[in-house]
């Protein structure tokens, strides 16, 4: 019996092969829907969107092309989790906990390094002088912090007995300057982007200068466990950027910046346990991670 290849039939019947066809044959492009955010205006997760289409990129030998597509809906996370349930979405970036681990297909690769779970408040100027003599969680229960709708990490402060107050995200940093709440704790790599973008008309918010909240807060893409091909195809992607330094390089574009400039080694840490974490978690894998704190 004779085999033919893909490139002798085509020849057979006088069409041309391009060099990508020659390669491998796929059906029609993969959409991948992600989330739109909570508006328009919403630019927190250029860095993620970023790395997503890198693994797509990475992975198109394998798997084929793809079209990326912004969600046309503009919701906040825990209405973004429903949407991934319904395949509304295809993918969602999230902080992980037992119970998303439990709903969803998590990649174990924390997008950001872990750096999410270095928090630096937002506050009005005039509460700098209340928060010297914070050192530890229970000292912070005489404050209360400001959380969006659908924030897990609300669950950490309510934890150590922290009061919280929610409301939507662009409206959390009026709710501050209102006197609503007192610290809007804000990721090393988000605080000095929000302060920028509210600040003229807020001028009385500010970076508070000697705190540091941590807790651990992997920050992972999630999937509809139907979707277990999209999964495995952006875990190749993340994996090989990993091993190139394309993914150190993404982190460090977004977040240089604030690591070299927030002061981190001179202020106090304020270390809070998170009950939401999964055992799974793999805290040990050190080149994962990324420690500002460390020499």
């Amino acid at each position: 019996m004779k085999c033919f290849t893909l490139e002798l039939l085509l020849l057979g019947c006088g069409l041309a092969l391009s060099p990508l066809s020659a390669q491998t044959v796929h059906a029609e492009p993969t959409k991948v829907i992600y989330s739109a955010g909570e508006s328009a205006q919403d630019t927190r997760y250029e860095d993620v969107k970023e790395i997503l289409r890198r693994a797509l990129e990475r992975t198109e030998p394998e798997y084929g092309p793809f079209v990326l597509e912004k969600s046309n809906v503009f919701t906040n996370g825990l209405r973004d989790r429903h949407r991934l349930a319904s395949n509304d979405i295809h993918v969602l970036w999230y902080t992980t906990s037992i119970e998303m681990e439990r709903d969803f297909t998590p990649i174990r690769i924390p997008l950001r390094k872990g750096l999410l779970g270095y928090r630096i408040a937002l506050i009005r100027k005039d509460s700098q002088a209340m928060l010297e003599q914070v050192r530890n969680a229970t000292d912070l229960r005489k404050f209360t912090i400001g959380q969006g709708y659908g924030w897990d990490d609300k669950k950490v402060y309510e934890y150590h007995a922290i009061p919280v107050t929610e409301g939507p995200f662009n409206y959390l940093f009026k709710m501050l300057d209102h006197h609503r709440f007192d610290l809007l704790p804000r990721g090393i790599g988000q605080v000095q982007l929000d302060l920028g973008q509210v600040g003229k008309d807020l001028p009385q918010l500010a970076i508070e200068e000697k705190l540091l909240f941590h807790y651990p807060w992997p920050y992972y893409f999630f999937f509809n466990k139907s979707n277990m091909e999209l999964k495995n195809r952006v875990e190749l992607g993340l994996r090989k950027m990993i091993k190139d330094g394309s993914f150190d390089a993404i982190f460090w574009k977004y977040n240089r910046h604030a690591i070299e400039s927030l002061n981190l080694k001179k202020r106090r840490v304020i270390e809070l346990y998170n009950p939401l974490l999964p055992k799974e978690t793999p805290l040990d894998d050190a080149s994962l991670w990324f420690n500002p704190l460390m020499k």
